[in-house]
């Protein structure tokens, strides 16, 4: 009656764990753009700072932002590198979807009106053949 637990991987296992949530592809977007407090990003993402602070330390637990320490502040920045697993991943659909966004650009444009056999209200105009009119 009751489905049976599926064992689930801790988000901080590894990186695709930790950017599964969407709070976390946040924060790292705007570490992207350099450095910031936990103080900075919460203002940033307008949540509460326990909530960035949480979310950082599963950030650091799988090395995608590092910290330094300047003075009493915190600072946290992205830790590129660390996505590379997930850069790497994507990468092989790369390939699938850009033959999928050719085939659309194809068909959209055998779609288009074509802009030198018509004229704006669909009479057809200088075509070889047909006189133009008189």
């Amino acid at each position: 009656m009751y489905p049976v637990a599926v064992a689930r991987a801790s988000t901080t296992s590894d990186a695709f764990n930790a950017v599964a949530e969407p709070r976390r592809r946040e924060i790292l977007d705007a570490l992207a753009g350099g450095e910031h407090s936990v103080g900075e990003l919460a203002e940033r993402l307008r949540v509460a700072q326990p909530v960035v602070s949480k979310h950082l330390r599963v950030l650091r637990g799988v090395n995608l932002v590092a910290r330094r320490d300047d003075g009493r502040r915190r600072l946290y920045r992205l830790n590129g590198a660390a996505l590379r697993p997930i850069h790497d991943w994507v990468q092989r659909y790369e390939q699938s979807w850009s033959k999928a966004f050719d085939q659309m650009e194809m068909v959209l444009q055998s779609l288009e009106p074509q802009e030198d056999s018509h004229d704006g209200a669909g009479n057809a105009t200088d075509s070889p053949g047909h006189a133009p009119p008189g």
